[in-house]
């Protein structure tokens, strides 16, 4: 009998340790979902909590990013692959640099800049976060500054026309980016690479491209918009034999002759592997001389000077 009730009493004792052991599990588990459902909601409201610090502030500084592949940012591609560093010079400032995204919402500007505007996981570093931190850096009070990247890699020059893709989403973009208040300061222009291929198309380059700044201008009614232009860099060898009237479209970016607009020199950049592309640091080093650029002549007459062009060194 004493051993039976032994038996009883020990199989119970298993039982009610092994249903603490399940309660004790459970309430760790539903411990664990509130801690998660917490921080969760802790990290979404301070992300609310900046973005709409941010966005709020009507007094936004508009760059618009537009033109092909080194525009969209190809700095640490390697294999179709971003190896996805970010220097400090292209981190971010959630308090004062915004990106205006693919499904046209501010949010706080990242690498990489044209993510989903153009490319997906090939998507590297571009020119834009340098330019902005440049910016801010050396003029801290230039205020919050909003980034609309629209560049199409592979377009070529006839593209970027009314009634075409290219150009018709960045007017879309550019004017919703006015939507909640601020000023499109101007545009960032890194594009040609396509045209240097062919003859017809390198020729006719100046004029096409003039015609798509007045265009621009007219559709933003903005007659004196700001226009960076990067002139291109030559290919390294032996891809240059790809690109052989790179020189006339370089000639075709210099004899540009407009007011507002700013041509800044990519030749000597460093560029990856394929020996077109910029590397992260190119990219940052264009950053920082565009930002020079528009900073050196942003205060001046309305009338830029567009036969200044500025180079690596100055």
């Amino acid at each position: 009998m004493k051993e039976k009730m032994k038996t009883i009493f020990f199989n119970l004792s298993k039982k009610l340790q092994y249903a603490c052991e399940e309660i004790l599990l459970m309430l760790m588990f539903v411990f664990l979902l509130f801690y998660l459902r917490w921080i969760t909601n802790h990290n979404y409201q301070h992300h609310l909590l900046i973005t709409t610090r941010s966005t709020n502030k009507l007094n936004k500084q508009i760059f618009i990013l537009a033109g092909q592949s080194n525009m969209a940012g190809q700095g640490g591609v390697h294999n179709f692959t971003w190896d996805g560093v970010i220097p400090h010079e292209c981190q971010p400032n959630p308090n004062n640099i915004l990106r205006l995204s693919v499904t046209i919402k501010w949010e706080i500007a990242h690498e990489p800049l044209n993510y989903a505007v153009d490319c997906l996981h090939n998507c590297g570093v571009g020119p834009g976060m340098a330019f902005a931190n440049a910016i801010l850096k050396q003029d801290p009070n230039f205020g919050v500054i909003g980034l609309v990247p629209c560049s199409k890699s592979g377009t070529g020059i006839h593209t970027w026309i009314r009634g075409n893709m290219p150009y018709d989403q960045l007017i879309s973009r550019a004017k919703f980016s006015l939507k909640h208040g601020g000023t499109i300061r101007g545009l960032l222009w890194f594009h040609g690479e396509s045209d240097t291929k062919d003859k017809y198309t390198a020729r006719y380059y100046k004029a096409k491209v003039m015609k798509f700044i007045q265009d621009l201008r007219d559709d933003l009614k903005s007659p004196l918009l700001p226009v960076i232009v990067v002139v291109l860099r030559y290919p390294k060898e032996p891809f240059d034999r790809k690109f052989k009237f790179v020189n006339v479209v370089r000639q075709a970016q210099m004899d540009i002759d407009l007011p507002n607009v700013i041509k800044v020199d990519a030749n000597d950049l460093p560029v990856e592997s394929d020996g077109l592309h910029l590397t992260t640091q190119g990219q940052i080093q264009l950053g920082n001389m565009m930002a020079q650029a528009f900073l050196n002549t942003k205060l001046q007459s309305l009338k830029y000077d567009s036969n200044k062009i500025y180079h690596m060194s100055s």
